[in-house]
């Protein structure tokens, strides 16, 4: 979310935000609601005031004029009901389209349309060429006896698996793996909720916008996450955080969930695109500075490479152009591992930064050293997200025989194994 005064001053600048971001908010109805509901806040007001101290002179009155008063009272009551009434809709259309207002870029982002006008700024790691003809991840996952995606499908319907035997295994490696390495870094680790409120989706900028890819629980007014980004920058809504010295650096472990609405036909084979998920997130809240945004943007995405890279995995990093940022990144890099299946380098993680747009959202605020309250940044960054990483690691590891060597970083968490095999 946007200040409003900050919206009314930029209009143009949003409008063409918008267009860029591809998202439909009408900017010029939004500012003549705030000028239509100004005013009639300030009617209500002086009706208010001049209700309350004709009430209070009322009892000191008597005769006619105690009853001139009392009519005059009663019609100004009827009056103010009426406006109050006229408001409400007026608020309520104001807030919904404040709540799709996009946040702009930093100059930096490169024009775009798609993922397709991404642009590359570096590749990493050499891309293996193998002797043999290599074996999709779901290949080997068969064979091996590592995810069973037919039984899946019987029980839960399409984009789900089961991970089975050394899968299992290689998944819990990876993800304690990477929150060591983020501990090491001054991370807390976080385990979090992953069902909530309406309250920590539209603060963290999920909602409205991008409702329709998340598992509502209806009776119980629950949301089932795709992040735990929602859960962690929420744990803070409504507070004032202290964040004047260092950042506050969390690192949150959860299942995640997305319906993947709009995706139909596209990457239905394998774990590329899945229902339910395991992800450990990078989340930062600190003080509004961009120079310190920026360091932490770069803080973030670092650590990711650094995981690939110990990994042994190939990967690109790209700067995300307009037309695929969100609405409320103002600068975006996703990193691609290189998988063999795909032949192609294929997303695995997203680095992102918002400016104050959540905290704003979420009315997450700090002093400064003037002691004066403003409203945070925020960031975050995946670290891992399983099943997907493990399509780079099963593909690129493999060898002709059917077997998967195990990377050299995970095998102190996969108990000294070196090889799933047959």
């Amino acid at each position: 979310m946007l200040d409003i005064k900050y919206i009314r001053e930029n209009a143009e600048l949003l409008k063409k935000t918008a267009e860029q971001k591809q998202i439909e908010v009408d900017i010029d109805r939004l500012v003549d609601l705030d000028k239509n509901m100004k005013e009639k806040q300030a009617a209500i007001e002086k009706m208010r005031t001049e209700r309350n101290t004709l009430s209070a002179e009322i009892p000191t009155l008597q005769g006619d004029s105690k009853e001139e008063k009392v009519k005059f009272v009663r019609n100004l009551k009827e009056d103010l009901s009426k406006l109050e009434a006229e408001l409400k809709p007026i608020e309520e259309e104001f807030k919904n389209l404040m709540l799709r207002v996009p946040n702009p870029t930093l100059p930096e982002v490169p024009y775009g349309k798609s993922d397709e006008d991404n642009v590359e700024i570096r590749k990493v790691g050499e891309i293996r060429e193998f002797s043999f003809t290599p074996k999709a991840h779901y290949e080997l996952g068969e064979t091996l006896d590592l995810m069973d995606f037919t039984h899946a499908s019987k029980i839960a319907g399409s984009r789900t698996y089961y991970l089975k035997n050394d899968a299992v295994l290689l998944e819990m490696a990876i993800c304690r793996y990477v929150l060591d390495k983020l501990v090491s870094k001054g991370f807390t680790p976080m385990s979090v909720p992953v069902m909530v409120k309406d309250i920590a989706m539209s603060g963290t900028g999920y909602f409205p916008l991008g409702k329709e890819q998340a598992y509502e629980i209806g009776e119980d007014g629950l949301y089932l996450v795709g992040t735990s980004e929602v859960s962690l920058v929420s744990y803070h809504n409504g507070e004032v955080v202290d964040v004047k010295d260092k950042p506050i650096l969390y690192a949150g472990y959860s299942n995640c969930f997305r319906r993947e609405a709009g995706t139909y036909g596209k990457d239905t084979k394998g774990l590329y695109r899945v229902h339910q998920f395991t992800k450990i997130e990078q989340v930062v809240i600190c003080k509004a500075d961009l120079d310190e945004q920026y360091k932490l943007h770069d803080f973030l995405l670092n650590n990711s490479e650094e995981i690939l890279q110990e990994l042994g995995i190939p990967y690109r990093v790209v700067k995300v152009c307009t037309g695929d940022i969100g609405q409320g990144q103002v600068r975006k890099h996703d990193i691609e591992a290189w998988m063999p299946s795909r032949n192609a380098y294929s997303e695995t993680h997203s680095c992102s930064s918002f400016n104050d747009f959540q905290a704003r959202r979420s009315n997450i605020r700090y002093k400064d050293e003037n002691g004066e309250l403003k409203f945070a940044y925020t960031l975050n960054n995946t670290a891992i997200a399983s099943p997907r990483i493990l399509i780079p690691i099963l593909e690129n590891y493999q060898n002709e025989d059917g077997s998967v060597n195990i990377p050299e970083a995970l095998v102190p968490y996969m108990g000294g194994k070196t090889l799933i095999g047959k």
